[in-house]
């Protein structure tokens, strides 16, 4: 058995500004995603998305993930609070962004870029599927270092105390989102990826791989305090995750049907 060794959230101190360590994960997670599009686009030149795109990507990103992520929380977990007080929505300091949230924002981000600059919008969620996965990886890895969403009560050899919230050994679930979520879907999509694949492919495999992992994970994961374990016995984050992991089966089974149209016509 562990126990959680209880980083101070601020990573570094400078006067009356303070650098705190999620923010700083929040900023590696984007600088990845930055540096492996570069290196993307000089792999396969002839791509959608070219280098003098690659800001912009990253700015339409980053914003549909701050605000979907708020909105998400605000919509998903606590709507009925928000609604009392919905100022309070802004309130981004007190905490609440989720994933779900930052997902949908990122997907509308991507089709209002697609739309500014004339691009095909699959084509994009298409080159930007294999990045994500380390930017998650670096979000879940804020997460540990704060000592938050922490996992279930449990009895395996590995299990952790977070002496903030109880004495009761639990999962690390953080650092099974980790590499999970974010190391090993980013090896799958990274492999699956190295070659041409048809429209839509890459998109729907991060749909598929994404909702199945958390999905799983978040029967390790301790349940919002608020929210309980809904219908079924299963969290918001899994109710959450099953449309993906449909919506993505019902997207691939599309694009290769297009391909195969594509590829008898040619």
């Amino acid at each position: 058995m562990f126990v959680h060794p209880q980083f101070d959230p601020v990573a570094l101190q400078l006067g009356p500004l303070a650098f705190r360590w999620y923010g700083l994960m929040y900023l590696l997670g984007f600088s990845l995603i930055w540096l492996l599009g570069r290196y993307r686009i000089q792999q396969h030149p002839v791509g959608e998305i070219k280098f003098n795109d690659l800001d912009d990507v990253l700015f339409y990103g980053m914003l549909g993930t701050i605000v979907g992520g708020r909105l998400g929380y605000v919509l998903f977990y606590k709507l009925e609070d928000y609604i009392s007080v919905p100022w309070k929505a802004f309130y981004v300091w007190e905490g609440g962004m989720s994933f779900h949230g930052g997902f949908l924002g990122v997907v509308i981000a991507m089709a209002l870029l697609a739309i500014h600059k004339q691009k095909d919008w699959m084509r994009v969620t298409d080159f930007i599927a294999p990045l994500v996965p380390l930017g998650l990886a670096a979000g879940r890895m804020g997460n540990f270092i704060n000592g938050e969403l922490w996992g279930r009560p449990t009895d395996v050899a590995w299990a952790m105390v977070f002496p903030s919230v109880d004495a009761l050994p639990r999962h690390p679930s953080q650092l099974y989102q980790f590499a999970l979520e974010g190391v090993l879907l980013f090896a799958v999509l990274w492999w699956l990826t190295r070659r041409p694949l048809a429209r839509g492919v890459a998109s729907a495999a991060f749909l598929i791989g994404y909702g199945s992992l958390r999905f799983i994970m978040e029967y390790t994961r301790e349940p919002d305090w608020f929210l309980g374990l809904l219908a079924f016995g299963w969290s918001m984050g899994q109710w959450l995750s099953l449309p993906m992991v449909l919506a993505g089966a019902a997207m691939l089974v599309y694009a290769l049907k297009q391909d195969k149209i594509t590829n008898k016509i040619r």
